[in-house]
């Protein structure tokens, strides 16, 4: 094992760790891929449900037309400013479409939680405001990475 291999299992976090940090943060970047294989990276507002990423996308955007194309998709969630506070996840795989399509707010009992938890968290309200112009994507990851460098200051 190399050095750098014990020191990626020591900045790992924790299943419980990682599940908070996705909870609290609010701003993640999208990484899609288009036709020609040149990445596309946007920031967007996401929930976290302990299991999926949730996101409430335009479905006019560039986004939007690459993953129906090519539902592949990474996605980074992070902060800190010094190297000894930097912390995020990286999560991949591939998005599947849930709900109508724009979302007008009809009965769909798979998005009542992801929408609760968003509308509770970016808006302070009970439901999603649906204007008509977004839809939902959900990525159930097949790979996270995660790091959380504050632990090498720690004991250890």
């Amino acid at each position: 094992m190399t050095v750098a291999q014990r020191r990626g299992r020591r900045i790992m976090m924790t299943g419980t760790e990682r599940d908070a940090y996705l909870t609290e943060q609010r701003t993640c970047r999208v990484a899609t891929v288009s036709p020609d294989g040149m990445p596309h990276v946007a920031a967007l507002w996401f929930v976290w449900d302990g299991t999926s990423l949730w996101f409430y996308s335009l479905t006019r955007s560039l986004r939007w037309s690459q993953l129906r194309r090519d539902p592949r998709i990474a996605v980074v969630v992070d902060d800190g400013v010094g190297y000894g506070e930097l912390r995020g996840v990286e999560l991949s795989g591939e998005v599947s479409f849930v709900g109508e399509i724009p979302r007008t707010g009809g009965t769909c009992a798979e998005l009542e939680p992801p929408e609760a938890l968003f509308a509770t968290k970016y808006f302070g309200l009970e439901s999603v405001p649906h204007d008509g112009r977004h839809a939902w994507l959900r990525l159930t990851p097949q790979a996270v990475r995660s790091w959380d460098f504050r632990k090498l200051s720690g004991p250890g």
